[in-house]
């Protein structure tokens, strides 16, 4: 294994919640008026200091099927969520790109040792 690099992010950031490693910043957060399996989820247009698993096959709903990634810290190897790579069904506008489960993550300026607030 190699040495590791990491990306330093200096205004509020968003951080895997098992290590604290950064992964976006506040501004690259585009909605959180998305849920999933694992709860409430944030979709970024942005991510850095993660590494990305195998493509994978998601039947969402009979007739709809997308291709999937998932996402990891780079650091501690946990899942913090996913990315859409494609879509099969026409007329869907436009997909979440990367989507990060909030359970998975702690916002700007949270404590990692006081759990996070639900976000309204």
């Amino acid at each position: 294994m190699g040495r590791l690099f990491l990306i330093d992010l200096e205004r509020d950031f968003y951080s895997c919640k098992h290590c604290q490693t950064p992964f976006a910043l506040a501004e690259h957060l585009i909605s959180r008026a998305f849920y999933c399996p694992y709860g409430q989820a944030y979709r970024f247009d942005k991510v850095v200091n993660v590494s990305f698993g195998e493509r994978e096959e998601q039947i969402i709903i009979p007739g709809l099927c997308s291709t999937t990634i998932d996402i990891y810290c780079v650091k501690c190897g946990s899942i913090l969520g996913w990315k859409y790579e494609s879509d099969h069904v026409e007329n869907q506008g436009y997909r979440y790109r990367l989507v990060i489960a909030r359970s998975k993550i702690l916002g700007p300026g949270e404590d990692p040792n006081v759990p996070p607030l639900e976000d309204a």
